[in-house]
């Protein structure tokens, strides 16, 4: 047998792969409830933002359900076998997006010129036409990202930022989004958006790179909140469904 490539695993893959182990071993039987993430994160010595992004991707694999306002259960394994998810972390994204791009709203606030200015505002405007009209705003979020990068005049700068809000679309990503966006958040986004360009217009980069930040630890903070609706500590409640959903963006 030839060597293999050894890969450093997520670490919520490391958490999901530990929990399927159980449930196939029976130590979670069909039907059973799994434990809180709460309890799970202590268990397991993880964060409890960790835990969620294993349960959800377990949920995306089809080992368990979430029911709303009672807790996470197992499915039946009959079936197909299910194939585990690769997917990038949305929350370790986020955070690499926070290193990146905090710097590159400050590189734009010390090139401020008119017209590229005037193109952020025209995105953050395509940003709530979407969401006016029931969509997930993220054409013109993408948009507001990249233009800001593309200020920096750095062909690879603009190519980085813009996989980075790609993994967006990953079935982890949008599955966590299903849970905790809605019309709410997005016009929370909506309004650090124009902190930034407020920033960036003021030719203040240190005022730019606190918002941007500002922005993505708001972002991360949402994905992180607990489940919208939530009875009681480690349950899950309904979530505003957001309408015509396409894409995902905290």
């Amino acid at each position: 047998m030839p060597i293999q490539t050894i890969e450093p695993r997520r670490l919520y893959r490391q958490i999901a792969d530990q929990l399927r182990l159980l449930i196939e071993a029976g130590e979670f039987p069909v039907g059973a409830r799994l434990p809180p993430e709460r309890d799970l994160a202590l268990k397991l010595g993880v964060s409890r933002p960790s835990v969620r992004e294993a349960l959800i991707a377990l949920e995306v694999e089809g080992w368990v359900e979430v029911r709303m306002g009672s807790g996470v259960y197992v499915q039946s394994l009959t079936g197909v076998p299910r194939a585990s998810l690769t997917a990038e972390s949305p929350l370790e994204t986020i955070r690499a997006r926070q290193v990146i791009e905090g710097e590159l709203a400050a590189q734009a606030a010390l090139r401020n010129a008119p017209a590229l200015v005037d193109g952020l505002v025209e995105a953050v405007a395509t940003m709530e036409d979407e969401a006016l009209a029931g969509h997930v705003p993220i054409r013109g979020d993408r948009l507001f990202h990249t233009r800001i990068a593309e200020m920096a005049n750095n062909a690879v700068l603009v190519r980085v930022v813009s996989e980075l809000f790609d993994e967006r679309h990953n079935p982890l990503s949008v599955k966590l989004g299903d849970y905790f966006e809605n019309p709410a958040s997005w016009a929370s986004a909506i309004a650090e958006h124009r902190k930034v360009i407020d920033a960036i217009r003021a030719g203040d980069d240190r005022g730019a790179r606190a918002a941007m930040h500002h922005h993505l630890a708001c972002s991360h903070d949402r994905l992180t909140a607990s489940w919208p609706g939530a009875d009681a500590p480690g349950q899950h409640a309904e979530a505003a469904p957001a309408a015509h959903r396409e894409q995902t963006e905290p």
